[in-house]
């Protein structure tokens, strides 16, 4: 493990910090914090309402990237049969999502995951990653990753570490 993973970053820096499984964890915690919940996948997503998900839950974390491209382009991801975007509603109301990618031959990638503001701090987000693992793994792949950086929020990393994810890289820019 690199030393600088847990350094604070030098100014105007953002520390990106990656991780990975290579294989699944033996223990995952399906037990639903409290509420009515479903995970219902959006089979594709229309481009407006993953822009509504993607701004929502990425809204307080300077996420920019899918911001700025074209609808075309975005559907050229999103709307990919291997590219899962899965959405968990609490009480009917959307409170989150994690986005699979499944692009790469024995790989995926957790390519987004997050939790709209108004349902941090519930136990959703623990349950929704669980959830995403469980539904990777299902697929067989050698190895699953994301990563995260110093500008997502403070729980993270630790999320991503407490369910089975070890560092491989960490890149400062």
């Amino acid at each position: 493990m690199n030393d600088q993973a847990d350094a604070a970053p030098s100014p105007g820096k953002v520390v990106i910090t990656y991780l990975e499984m290579r294989a699944r964890p033996a223990h995952l915690n399906f037990a639903p914090p409290s509420g009515e919940l479903a995970i219902v996948q959006a089979k594709p997503p229309t481009i407006s309402f993953y822009r509504y998900l993607y701004d929502t839950v990425g809204g307080g974390w300077q996420w920019r990237e899918r911001r700025v491209m074209s609808d075309e382009t975005l559907g050229a991801i999103v709307q990919h049969p291997l590219v899962e975007t899965h959405v968990l509603y609490a009480d009917g109301t959307p409170a989150g999502y994690a986005e699979l990618d499944r692009r790469q031959p024995d790989e995926i990638e957790l390519a987004y995951f997050g939790l709209i503001p108004e349902f941090i701090g519930r136990g959703l987000g623990r349950y929704l990653l669980h959830w995403a693992i469980d539904r990777a793994w299902s697929y067989g792949p050698n190895r699953f990753w994301v990563h995260t950086c110093t500008l997502d929020h403070p729980k993270a990393l630790p999320n991503y570490e407490s369910a089975g994810f070890r560092r491989y890289k960490v890149e400062e820019k």
